[in-house]
């Protein structure tokens, strides 16, 4: 949690940009999150925008010309006092004066418009960009994870993944734009600004000069010190957050053993250390402000005393020489720690663009061959796995030597222990994993051979987890057939003992479901998986444990149902409730990966072997 909420922060703190003062954005002391790859990552992330190097050239031409104008008005203000002055002493008269003041009040009007008007362009042309881009960035990363194994999806968290579409995309397109424009105001800045104080004094300049590196040690060790305190802070706010997180997702367990007290003084612990971080961090953070100001005014006190001695000289500096460059000299400043702040947050940018390449260059699912003569009517459902093997890893073999042959129509139902290659039979023969070794036929043709869209179409799942989508229950029952008629809706639900239920809602078969489907119970959201798997009519059947969590009525509903479904089809059954596979045809009894036993469930029992231990665990008073 916590590292999601430092991206979600760096996103948050890399909107400000633009002539941003010491302490605003970033603050210099603050971590950022780091690449692995810096330089081989950022050539790739300029590589990927090139469709946009026209309009990322012309913001560049753009924002030179804005700092430009920014750097050159203020010395037409220069002149306007130097002539003020010259009137009062009457060096010229007051019509040239006036003349000449007129013209220059008119000029800078002039210049501040014109930079008002690139400035929109610029920051128009940046939001365009950073639109575009982060568009181009979220339709790759969504048509990558169509083509992805669902092994990447099993062995990553889904925070994590949508983690890279949010905050990493966000991240990254809005540092191309303001990253960009910042880093180059700045730099001209700096350029424009040293040149503007040679041209008012050489020597003022010098003095300005002298007083940098007071600026650099000072930000630096100040920097330094602030660093470590960030990286305790962060650490100690994902310890909260971890904290939060686990006992409000399980209050009911932490009420029941009325450990309330126990956790609110842990939760104390960790916020009190988390404020004494919090506060040296910022405290910290918060000096390098007031630091810089200081230097500063020792500097603006050094150059108004040489100021005033040079207006004494032979050749004398007027007062709107000295306020000008006084204003220059605490503007010279703010660019330097304008790029300071940028390094620090291309340093997240980077980071962000690194994860959503790692996601790009993820390895996809291998092609398919397409059969040229194939018929999705002339499809069976005869199944035959010939020597298979798999592994998840190379360190621990799951499935070794597995044969088995199941015949069109029959019901086929698989128990045994958790972690005995249930589920993963089930996810080899729909090819989201591929075997090791060996094949797996159906209809005579290697699954391999199927093109993939074609073989899924031809099964339908029901599974422990149910999943619906915000959307209309007509729209979640039809999701698999979504040219279904109300009528074909109507009588699958009632197959499923959906419909009565439905009738009973406000809006029927027009009902929205929330977010999870949360406004409805467990088991009317397996009801209507079920109603899904029976409208789309498949010719093979998985059910993995269908009916874990719905009542015993409610089980007794979904079998009649799934019996119905089964009929004529080859079916595989997954369950832990042996009661609901005592009709199946051929119960496999599967243990460490391999087939233990196989039989009918009177012929299994009568062996008094793994599955008659199962069976009696959890049927033991009761009548076989």
């Amino acid at each position: 949690m916590a590292n999601n909420d430092n991206r979600s922060n760096a996103s948050k703190q890399m909107k400000g940009h633009g002539g941003q003062g010491p302490g605003h954005g970033m603050p210099l002391g603050r971590p950022s999150e780091k690449a692995k790859d810096f330089k081989g990552t950022t050539k790739r992330l300029i590589k990927y925008i090139g469709q946009y190097r026209l309009q990322m050239f012309l913001i560049i031409i753009v924002t030179i010309s804005v700092t430009v104008l920014s750097v050159i008005a203020p010395n037409y203000s220069r002149f306007i006092i130097n002539d003020l002055q010259e009137i009062i002493t009457g060096t010229i008269t007051q019509d040239v004066g006036v003349a000449r003041i007129l013209t220059y009040f008119y000029l800078i009007i002039g210049l501040y418009v014109l930079r008002f008007i690139m400035s929109l362009i610029m920051h128009l042309m940046g939001n365009k960009i950073s639109i575009y881009l982060g568009r181009k960035m979220r339709n790759d990363l969504r048509e990558k994870m169509e083509k992805l194994p669902i092994k990447y999806y099993d062995s990553r968290q889904t925070g994590n993944i949508l983690s890279v579409f949010s905050n990493d995309v966000d991240v990254v397109t809005n540092s191309i734009q303001q990253s960009l424009i910042n880093i180059i105001s700045s730099f001209f800045s700096i350029v424009g600004i040293l040149v503007m104080m040679f041209l008012i004094s050489w020597k003022l300049t010098i003095i300005a000069l002298l007083i940098l590196p007071l600026f650099i040690l000072a930000t630096s060790q100040v920097a330094k010190r602030s660093q470590a305190k960030f990286i305790r802070q962060q650490k100690q706010l994902g310890s909260l957050n971890g904290h939060i997180e686990e006992v409000f997702s399980e209050v009911k367990i932490v009420k029941l053993f009325g450990k309330e007290e126990d956790s609110f003084n842990e939760f104390q612990k960790i916020n009190s250390s988390l404020a004494i971080d919090m506060r040296d961090a910022q405290f910290l953070s918060g000096l390098i402000r007031p630091i810089m100001e200081f230097i500063s005014n020792i500097g603006y006190v050094a150059v108004v005393i040489v100021g005033g001695i040079l207006a004494g000289a032979t050749n004398p500096l007027l007062v709107g020489d000295i306020t000008i460059f006084i204003m220059y000299q605490k503007n010279f400043v703010n660019p330097i720690l304008n790029i300071a702040n940028v390094i620090n947050q291309l340093q997240s940018t980077i980071a962000g663009a690194e994860r959503i390449f790692e996601v790009l260059d993820e390895a996809e699912e291998n092609q398919d061959f397409v059969l040229t003569n194939f018929d999705q009517s002339q499809f069976h459902g005869h199944v035959v796995f010939d020597n298979i093997e798999f592994s998840y890893n190379d360190d621990q073999e799951l499935i070794k030597d597995l044969n088995l042959e199941v015949a069109p129509g029959k019901q086929i139902a698989i128990v045994g222990p958790t972690g005995a290659g249930k589920t993963t039979l089930v996810n080899l023969l729909m090819r989201f994993y591929e075997v090791k070794s060996g094949h797996i036929f159906i209809d005579d043709i290697k699954s391999t051979d199927y093109p993939r869209s074609i073989l899924r179409k031809q099964f339908g799942m029901v599974l422990q987890d149910t999943w619906l989508f915000s959307g209309t229950i007509k729209e979640n029952v039809a999701y698999g057939k979504p040219d279904a008629t109300d009528e074909e809706i109507i009588e699958a639900c009632k197959q499923a003992h959906v419909h009565h239920y439905i009738e009973t809602l406000p809006k029927g078969y027009d009902t929205v479901l929330k977010e999870d489907a949360d406004n409805i119970s467990k088991g009317q959201k397996q009801l209507l998986t079920i109603a899904r798997a029976i409208l789309f009519n498949p010719n093979i059947l998985i059910l993995d444990e269908a009916t874990s969590s719905v009542d015993t009525r409610t089980e007794s509903y979904i079998q009649n149902a799934m019996n119905f479904m089964m009929e004529g089809k080859t079916s595989f059954v997954i369950a832990h409730r042996l009661s609901t596979i005592k009709k199946a045809h051929v119960i496999l009894v599967m243990n460490h990966g391999k087939i233990v036993e196989q039989g009918n469930h009177k012929e299994l029992l009568a062996k008094n072997g793994v599955y008659a231990e199962l069976y009696n665990s959890q049927f033991l008073n009761q009548p076989i």
